[in-house]
């Protein structure tokens, strides 16, 4: 009897770490409907982000699909920064390690800026640097 004792606590685990393989999973296929209609799209567990375009959306993963959803325009934006640990950081030549990494969009209009939560920092500068395109090419008196 004191060896069944023994493997409960084991048992418990493994059905706990089960059940939250399945909500993973629940996250990513909703994430995977939801991105379908974005030209390029990111999954973390922090956040999700699309982008169609010069619109750009993001918000918080749940198995249920993405809420707190937020959308802007390129067009409103002045400048891309990367963020490690809350401080600017060149895109070519990011850090290895973070606490916090973070793409922080400045508004042209306003004083506010949005900030979207990354896991990696290399996912983030190739981000960055795509997006920073974007915005130099969008400026480009060839397209105004």
């Amino acid at each position: 009897m004191e060896r069944g004792l023994l493997w409960l606590p084991l048992l418990a685990m493994f059905f706990w770490l089960a059940w939250q393989g399945s909500r993973e999973y629940q996250k990513v296929e909703a994430y995977r409907v939801w991105a379908e209609q974005f030209e390029r799209a990111k999954y973390d567990i922090y956040s999700v982000l699309g982008q169609k375009g010069n619109s750009i959306t993001w918000g918080k993963p749940t198995p249920k699909g993405p809420i707190k959803l937020e959308t802007f325009s390129l067009v409103n934006v002045q400048e891309i920064h990367l963020l490690i640990d809350g401080k600017l950081v060149d895109m070519e030549n990011p850090p290895d390690k973070a606490r916090s990494i973070e793409l922080e969009f400045v508004f042209s209009e306003s004083a506010d800026s949005v900030r979207v939560p990354f896991t990696e920092i290399p996912l983030a500068a190739e981000w960055a640097k795509f997006l920073d395109l974007g915005l130099a090419t969008w400026r480009s008196p060839t397209n105004q």
